[in-house]
């Protein structure tokens, strides 16, 4: 099953709240939680920052999230993070050139597929947040003004050290949407690329996607 595959990366980056990223990472808050307005075309920094805080606040006030609850966990990815991520990239980088053999109803499938194998496999890491849990944006290194951007940053928390986080965006009509994911050296694309490959190569890409759905059963 992939999700054994993923446990080493799991182990880097447990203590990520958000990741989910992509990430990794990712319930839905109390009605009154006072989200901060997200502004996509701000500074790549400012962007990420607004949208790791926001997610991380609604994980801070949801027990349920804490607790591991999927469907929980599913709606704050779905209202605090999904848009502004551009996952559909994600999967087909993912997948790389098995991609364009997928059908449209295949490649649908297989992008809610990997959505719900990462929801379940970063599903603990949420009982990790406490109140002193907190994102630091790190100095920009990059050109604001350039297409695809890296954003890096640190999840600062009480039990443990700092967990280095850093994302790829990129610009669109729209404004930044965050794709990858790299956590303490490891990005999210380049670790499931090969094994991606591997079970499209053994199985087709139905077989993936059964693969990625196993994790229900």
């Amino acid at each position: 099953m992939l999700e054994r595959q993923t446990s080493f990366l799991f182990n880097r980056i447990r203590k990520l709240a958000t990741a989910g990223l992509l990430g990794v990472a990712a319930l839905a808050a109390p009605a009154s939680h006072a989200q901060e307005p997200v502004d996509t075309k701000a500074p790549p920094p400012d962007f990420v920052q607004t949208v790791a805080n926001n997610a991380l606040e609604a994980v801070k006030k949801n027990q349920a999230v804490k607790s591991g609850n999927i469907e929980s966990i599913k709606q704050v990815v779905n209202e605090y993070v999904l848009p502004y991520v551009n996952f559909e990239k994600t999967t087909r980088l993912a997948a790389g050139r098995h991609w364009r053999q997928a059908t449209p109803q295949q490649q649908k499938a297989l992008v809610e597929a990997f959505k719900g194998t990462l929801i379940r496999t970063y599903a603990g890491a949420f009982n990790k947040v406490d109140q002193v849990s907190a994102f630091t944006m790190l100095p920009f290194r990059g050109d604001a003004n350039a297409d695809d951007v890296v954003v890096g940053s640190t999840l600062n928390q009480r039990n443990g050290p700092p967990v280095r986080i850093d994302y790829r965006l990129e610009k669109t009509p729209q404004g930044w949407k965050i794709y990858d994911l790299n956590v303490e050296g490891i990005w999210l694309i380049q670790n499931y690329r090969n094994q991606f490959s591997q079970q499209i190569t053994q199985n087709g890409v139905d077989g993936l996607i059964k693969a990625l759905n196993g994790g229900n059963k």
